[in-house]
């Protein structure tokens, strides 16, 4: 689309309008202009004929429509402007087809009127008055088409402008609607897109079915908090930029490891990140795919930047996972394996990986864990965690065993 239809297509916009609305904006403005192209030739071709007053009724809605689209630009109220356009669709077609004596003399302009009966389904809030209109102008024509002469138009010209007019207008319909309807395509696309985002995909679809209340427990999943060590000294000799530049790529490098891993991200905290394996789809390994992943966050932290260290607490065990809000909703978990991860990474070693000792229990067959000794933790009291060193080296056997299995 060319620069300046663009801007023709903004006017009337506001800052603030949805992107419904400003698509119904856009289409608008875009009708009109097309109108005023397309009525070129009903005023060349009445003039040329001497039909000077049915040209004169074409020749007005392009001088209406073009002061109007001016006043627009210039901050008008869109609502006078799109009332102003719908009474021009619904009542200049009606005066041609009376100036030209009837609906065959006038090639069946009054079809016209058709896109402001149709046109109001989108683009007013109260398309019955429209069509209610539209069905009375109808009415009208009939009963008075025995009274008008016929303009002494060509026959060729008469059945080339019905033809053109039959055209046009479904031209118009089709372009208003592929337009419209396209556009909230590619908004409903844009808006899915973000919805998973921020929620999970099995959620997502149970909102969008009609479910209001969403709230399950799951009885085993690992949830993992990672957060970046002393980041609040290192953000104060970043600029903004750099800082949300920097939380940007590792935030994004945890994402990628979170589908690889098959787990749910919840959200970020400022520079906290909240992960979970095991729903809303349960896993036959939550607490195996959580630490694979928390080893491999440390790695890429590192490689983001030498200096830049986690501290990553686990646990698992059972939680609660719903979705809150109705304008800003949220996808989130509650629970005492909540609480105690978070105390896991609160209370960490930076750098390290610290577990619970139910978490330790499940992966101490496939991982080397350092104890730390009973530690006394805010809220729970004295507990054992273990610190995460690394996967178990698989002995020989094993990988020969492996190496055996059918691919």
């Amino acid at each position: 689309m060319p620069d300046w239809i663009g801007r023709i297509a903004d006017f009337g916009i506001d800052e603030e309008d949805s992107q419904e609305e400003r698509l119904r904006k856009a289409a608008l403005n875009l009708v009109v202009l097309l109108i005023i192209v397309l009525s070129v030739v009903w005023v060349a071709t009445y003039a040329l004929l001497e039909l000077y007053l049915s040209a004169a009724i074409p020749f007005t809605y392009q001088i209406i429509a073009i002061m109007s689209l001016a006043v627009l630009a210039r901050g008008g109220d869109f609502d006078t402007f799109s009332r102003l356009h719908f009474v021009l669709w619904l009542t200049l077609p009606f005066l041609l087809q009376v100036s030209l004596g009837g609906f065959v003399a006038s090639s069946g302009v009054i079809l016209w009127c058709l896109v402001a009966a149709l046109g109001a389904l989108i683009f007013t809030q109260h398309p019955i008055r429209w069509f209610v209109a539209y069905t009375l102008l109808i009415i009208v024509s009939g009963l008075i088409e025995p009274l008008l002469d016929p303009a002494p138009v060509p026959v060729a010209v008469n059945l080339a402008f019905f033809v053109l007019n039959i055209g046009a207008v479904s031209g118009v319909i089709y372009f208003v609607m592929r337009y419209f309807m396209g556009g909230l395509a590619l908004e409903r696309e844009r808006s899915e897109r973000l919805l998973l985002n921020v929620l999970p995909a099995s959620t997502a679809k149970r909102l969008k079915a009609g479910e209001v209340l969403i709230a399950d427990r799951f009885e085993e999943v690992a949830v993992l908090f990672a957060d970046v060590v002393d980041f609040t000294p290192m953000s104060e000799t970043l600029s903004p930029e750099e800082m949300v530049g920097l939380l940007d790529d590792l935030f994004s490098a945890f994402d990628a490891l979170a589908d690889r891993w098959g787990l749910e991200k919840i959200k970020t905290i400022g520079d906290a990140y909240l992960a979970v394996s095991g729903l809303p789809v349960p896993t036959q390994d939550p607490a195996g795919s959580a630490a694979q992943m928390a080893i491999e966050m440390q790695q890429q932290a590192s490689l983001l930047r030498e200096s830049l260290r986690l501290r990553v607490g686990i646990d698992v065990g059972p939680v609660t996972a719903g979705v809150i809000g109705r304008r800003k909703f949220a996808y989130d978990l509650w629970g005492d394996t909540v609480n105690t991860a978070s105390r896991m990474q609160s209370h960490g070693v930076p750098g390290r990986i610290q577990v619970t000792e139910r978490a330790y229990e499940l992966l101490r067959d496939r991982f080397s864990f350092e104890t730390r000794g009973p530690i006394e933790v805010k809220g729970k009291g004295v507990l054992t965690p273990y610190l995460i060193i690394g996967p178990k080296p698989v002995s020989a056997s094993t990988a020969e065993a492996l190496q055996l299995l059918p691919e």
